[in-house]
């Protein structure tokens, strides 16, 4: 990585307590020491455990990274309930979203304690930016998505133009932005189209005003991957931004892979074992993110679609409800007859590790920004199944712009769970991405996609000068 100092730049991190916007900034805290700068990870007791795991590879950059804990006291969170993802009830979501902005007077005595040189906060803490500007400190704004999906959705919340159709499968056309790119009105958050006033909605504008008030925004991507959305956030529309990604891509080590977010729920060895024992691009990797869930008539469906498929796989089946702990889902004898062709990972599995095998030629992901990202860096053609968040922009990314994908029919936007899909759509799916010369065709180009990311965060690459203008940038600001 880095060979540059920049040790006169202090940055605080300040992540978002869900594991999909930890495991970047995780990323981002290796990234930014491996190049000399000081880093301090500012979270809650519990997550700042995980960080110090996390970012203890063994480097000789990781002295440059503390995690600073907010008294629990003072993190106005419910006992027990530090991360997003591990509440015990989903509908305690909102008391926990509203519980943060209790983090704003802690974090404002840290900042005036250590007057570091930038705050680089998560989008979900739009007083951040009033925070910092008390004590002159520029705040950065980190959305965890692509260029293309932060152009898509702000145009989509600057012309409604969902409002243009009125059958919810009736498509219309993103104004404004490069690409003609379509979507359909039930592919469109409910809350947006009806114009829903709620605690999420009110902070989602609270968002989009700080965002517009801070100093810019970092974006884990490349400028090779998507140029006319990187070009057309900052000229078209008028955003300061930086392109520091892929991130992921700092974790050079099996080590370093397999303790990206929580432990793993595999033995690396084993999983590695299994992985050896394939043949070359064998193998479809289908797992669906931290917080998406499907019942039980929809794991189904997708059990009876790799048997049907033919293909070797790795599925990673959230553990969640009971029906999925009793294994309910699961077609009568499916294991046995799936012994050694199959590998299920019940809970957490170390995702780059498994993407960067070279047994592995596909991913059916939900197409959440970190998954995304890290196919694209593994070179692998991908099946699209979008739920929720910023996921249907993701995936015409993937699919019409990058043309590396192939999307399984997911039509409707739901909170999460996943929209119901049949066995036949999944295994056309995945025999597009693994089989045949259309297959070839894109993992080719996913491929050169892949030597791009890498070429892009070594020495001289896009993402590497871009950060370099950053701290530069920053150190001039102070």
């Amino acid at each position: 990585m880095g060979s540059e100092s920049h040790d006169s730049v202090h940055i605080f991190l300040f992540p978002f307590m869900a594991h999909g916007h930890m495991i970047p900034v995780s990323d981002m805290a290796k990234l930014f020491a491996s190049h000399g700068v000081k880093i301090t990870i500012v979270t809650t007791p519990q997550n700042a455990i995980r960080f110090s795991q996390t970012t203890q590879s063994g480097k000789p950059y990781d002295i440059q990274i503390k995690a600073i804990e907010f008294p629990s006291e003072e993190a106005g969170l419910p006992k027990g309930c530090e991360n997003l993802d591990s509440l015990p009830k989903p509908e305690l979501a909102n008391t926990f979203f509203k519980a943060t902005r209790l983090l704003q007077a802690p974090l404002e005595e840290l900042l005036n304690e250590f007057k570091p040189t930038s705050l680089v906060a998560d989008m979900f803490f739009p007083w951040a930016t009033e925070a910092a500007a008390k004590f002159g400190i520029p705040r950065l704004v980190f959305h965890g998505t692509s260029f293309f999906s932060l152009c898509a959705s702000e145009c989509v919340r600057l012309y409604e133009p969902y409002n243009t159709v009125s059958g919810e499968t009736d498509t219309f056309v993103i104004p404004n932005l490069p690409g003609e790119i379509e979507l359909t009105r039930s592919q469109v958050p409910d809350f947006m189209k009806n114009n829903v006033l709620n605690d999420l909605t009110q902070l989602l504008k609270e968002a989009k005003a700080s965002e517009l008030k801070s100093y810019g925004i970092v974006v884990n991507s490349f400028y090779e991957l998507e140029p006319v959305y990187a070009d057309y956030y900052r000229n078209g529309l008028g955003r300061k931004a930086w392109h520091i990604g892929p991130v992921s891509l700092c974790n050079r080590e099996t080590e370093e892979k397999v303790q990206r977010g929580l432990e793993a729920s595999i033995d690396e060895h084993e999983c590695l074992k299994w992985l050896d024992s394939k043949k070359p691009d064998s193998v479809v990797y289908v797992c669906f993110g931290s917080v998406a869930k499907f019942n039980s008539t929809q794991l189904k469906e997708i059990a009876m679609a790799l048997e049907a498929a033919g293909q070797d796989f790795i599925w990673v089946v959230r553990k969640g409800k009971d029906e999925v702990d009793q294994d309910e889902w699961l077609p009568e004898g499916f294991e046995e007859r799936m012994e050694g062709k199959g590998l299920i990972i019940r809970g957490w599995a170390p995702q780059v590790l498994i993407l960067d095998h070279p047994s592995v030629g596909g991913f059916v992901t939900h197409c959440g920004w970190n998954s995304t990202l890290e196919g694209i860096s593994a070179g692998l053609p991908m099946v699209t199944w979008p739920v929720s968040a910023e996921q249907f922009y993701n995936e015409k990314l993937v699919t019409q712009v990058l043309k590396i994908g192939v999307g399984v029919g997911a039509q409707k936007w739901i909170r999460l769970i996943g929209d119901s899909v049949k066995k036949e759509a999944i295994v056309k799916a995945v025999s597009q991405i693994m089989v045949g010369e259309e297959a070839e065709v894109r993992r080719s180009r996913a491929r050169e996609l892949g030597k791009q990311a890498r070429r892009a965060v070594e020495e001289g690459g896009s993402s590497y000068e871009d950060f370099n203008k950053l701290i530069e940038e920053l150190k001039s600001h102070s």
